[in-house]
């Protein structure tokens, strides 16, 4: 009976130390792999892009619908004036067109462009003429313009004199809407941006840069912000919107580097689908072309 017993608690204890080892076993698992940081910058540097250039037409608009026939626009001009200027404007008072055509030279903010844009403004109310009259509206169209090597195509953009009537420079401001409905073939084959956004821009230093209607805006020291949202798709198929949180701000009087003018304050949020936000820090109004980009945390500097 006693060797019975204690073959059973032999066998017992080794039952349980199986249990035991199996228990372990079961405890002792392979640690998950370390989670994938999301550091894809290449959405935001679309966003950009398509950013950049689409106020980069507003800009060029602004002054050159502002100026006479046979000028040249001052901030995009080439190098040296005196033997070449990388765009022409023209003025059809018929048509109610400007034209602005560039060959393909450097223009002084260092980009590149070719090809022309026509802004037409027969939609304009009160006689609107210029871009700084009130009722000035202007849709915009692309004649092969290229920035360098980014093949821009409008399905629709328009711009409109949206300052009220009888206003004071030195109390309020002027503003302009924008809508536009843009795409971006990118240099290099690297795929194409849809871009689509409503923006408010408004000339934060009206007081200082415009005097009557009859005198063009002084658009070399000029200080405008832009306010919306924007929405698209990048070339790998994914989409994203891109809200302003603060106002962008760009100072054409403030931040020259050597003839570009960056955005130097706010703060736009670009969203793609499936992923974390991010958020695009464009600084603190200092005059310089950095950046940050930040994803989950984690800060990632740019170059504009």
């Amino acid at each position: 009976m006693k060797r019975k017993n204690l073959h059973l608690a032999i066998i017992a204890i080794v039952i349980a130390g199986a249990t035991v080892i199996t228990s372990c076993k079961k405890k002792t698992t392979t640690p998950d792999p370390t989670p994938t940081v999301d550091s894809d910058q290449a959405g935001s540097n679309a966003s950009n892009t398509a950013e950049s250039i689409s106020s980069d037409m507003i800009s060029i608009g602004s002054e050159g619908c502002d100026i006479t026939s046979g000028s040249t626009l001052t901030q995009y001009r080439g190098e040296n004036t005196s033997i070449l200027s990388c765009a022409a404007v023209v003025r059809d008072t018929t048509l109610k067109t400007v034209t602005i055509t560039f060959n393909g030279t450097q223009c002084i903010d260092g980009k590149v462009r070719s090809g022309s844009l026509v802004y037409n403004y027969s939609a304009s109310t009160n006689g609107a003429k210029k871009y700084r009259h009130i009722g000035f509206s202007a849709s915009v169209t692309a004649n092969n313009y290229v920035v360098d090597g980014n093949a821009v195509t409008i399905t629709n953009k328009t711009i409109s004199n949206t300052t009220p009537q009888n206003f004071t420079p030195s109390i309020t401001p002027m503003t302009w809407s924008i809508t536009s409905n843009i795409s971006i073939a990118l240099a290099g084959g690297a795929g194409t941006v849809s871009w689509s956004c409503n923006r408010v821009k408004t000339l934060l230093n009206t007081a200082t840069t415009y005097s009557n209607a009859g005198t063009p805006i002084n658009w070399a020291m000029a200080k405008v912000g832009f306010t919306g949202s924007a929405s698209g798709t990048r070339s790998n198929g994914e989409t994203f919107t891109a809200t302003i949180r603060t106002q962008l701000v760009k100072d054409f009087g403030g931040c020259n580097l050597g003839g570009r003018h960056p955005f130097i304050s706010g703060e736009l949020i670009y969203a793609p689908s499936g992923k974390s936000s991010r958020t695009i820090d464009y600084g603190d109004g200092t005059c310089n072309l950095n950046a940050t980009v930040s994803i989950d945390g984690v800060v990632y500097q740019i170059l504009l």
